[in-house]
């Protein structure tokens, strides 16, 4: 028996469908990348980067995964960046945030313990074990830790969700960014693909629902108290 053709109203119903569907997935995509569009920069294989990054109180940096009690080389090139930017007098303190799932898979804890390896100052580092997403990230840099002006550390397929993400939860963001294409091409682009559900998720958090956080305080001091040392 032949298969069954669909009539043309089916048809074209599907299309549309298929239309609907796609302009739904690219739609925040596009919205992330066109609100962060001149707050985005890229950290350079090279020195001298530093220069063209506008100064801030503090770098938010977002945390990744972490293997045996070590960074991932990604989440490594997020901390060599933030370190930079302290060392080049960009940044005054390091806001280290990611997710406290236990001993070994401690992100903020495995982040400070890499800065300091490698001479940032231990005043200079404040930790949010509590960033279990970009949004929440970013609305607890603004509620809880009464961030302000922030250079958000990341790589640069990141970047777009992450500064429209600070800028919707109320802070002054600009980002600065790996190009991890050039080291991990294929991971790179394996994450790229991701920032589209990412970018649905994302429009849906700060947009839609305006969502709390996991975890929504209470306000901390420690991020206001490095800030006021000379």
């Amino acid at each position: 028996m032949p298969p069954r053709r669909l009539s043309r109203p089916a048809l074209r119903r599907a299309f549309q469908a298929t239309v609907l569907l796609s302009v739904l997935g690219v739609a925040p995509f596009t919205w992330a990348w066109l609100t962060s569009s001149g707050h985005r920069a890229v950290a350079g294989p090279g020195p001298g980067w530093e220069r063209d990054v506008p100064a801030a109180p503090v770098a938010l940096v977002l945390g990744a995964a972490v293997r045996y009690g070590q960074p991932t080389p990604m989440l490594a090139r997020r901390l060599d960046i933030a370190a930079a930017l302290h060392r080049a007098g960009k940044v005054k303190v390091l806001l280290l945030s990611g997710a406290a799932y236990g001993p070994g898979n401690d992100e903020p804890a495995v982040m400070r313990a890499y800065l300091l390896a490698r001479g940032v100052p231990g005043e200079a580092i404040v930790s949010d074990p509590a960033g279990y997403d970009t949004w929440d990230s970013c609305v607890r840099a603004r509620k809880v830790f009464g961030a302000d002006r922030v250079i958000v550390v990341s790589q640069v397929f990141h970047l777009p969700r992450a500064v429209t993400l600070c800028r919707m939860a109320g802070l002054e963001p600009f980002g600065v960014g790996d190009d991890s294409s050039v080291t991990w091409p294929a991971a790179t682009y394996g994450y790229a693909l991701r920032e589209f559900p990412a970018s649905v998720k994302a429009f849906f958090d700060a947009v839609v629902l305006r969502s709390r956080p996991r975890l929504a305080g209470p306000p901390q001091t420690s991020l206001r108290e490095a800030l006021s040392r000379p």
